[in-house]
């Protein structure tokens, strides 16, 4: 009677469960793409008509330097380059009207130095016949306290095109061995 006891003490608890998770629903757009998605999308990667993705790895790894980039990782199976730079985020204006406003004190909120990551993702289209090369620039940017006070996605177009001009500039060259 016992073994009956536990298995009926299990399936109740089973059936609980399931009777419980099945009451929670998905919240309605939840897999409904925002707005600027396709935008975003558009801005973000480009299509190339070759299949040596290697190439394309060496050809990002040298525009990524040439734009003042560290690499910082790179998996040639995966399709992956990480890189990083140092800038400087001191606003003259920001710490002016901060010191104005809010007193020295709260200068040390102020932006006072940054880093701007681009992470690349090389993978072969759907159709296998071209690649598609997708690059995302974040900034980190600290505050005077050595605190975070910003992390952000840039959404300038005129810097991903700058990427995109040397990339295709750069595939051409290594496609004609020069």
């Amino acid at each position: 009677m016992t073994i009956y006891n536990r298995f009926l003490k299990l399936f109740f608890a089973i059936f609980l469960c399931l009777g419980i998770s099945s009451c929670a629903s998905v919240p309605k757009g939840f897999l409904v793409p925002s707005k600027d998605y396709l935008e975003k999308r558009q801005l973000q990667m480009r299509q190339y008509d070759t299949t040596d993705q290697e190439k394309i790895i060496t050809s990002v790894a040298g525009v990524l330097q040439d734009l003042g980039f560290t690499l910082d990782a790179s998996e040639t199976q995966v399709g992956f380059v990480a890189a990083s730079k140092k800038a400087d985020a001191t606003n003259v204006g920001q710490v002016f009207i901060v010191a104005l406003l809010g007193g020295a004190n709260a200068v040390g909120n102020c932006d006072s130095s940054q880093v701007i990551k681009a992470s690349v993702i090389i993978k072969p289209s759907l159709d296998s016949k071209k690649t598609v090369v997708r690059v995302t620039f974040q900034r980190v940017v600290w505050n005077m306290r050595g605190q975070i006070n910003r992390l952000e996605t840039l959404k300038d177009p005129a810097l991903y095109q700058k990427f995109y001009d040397s990339l295709s500039k750069a595939i051409f060259l290594e496609a004609q061995e020069i």
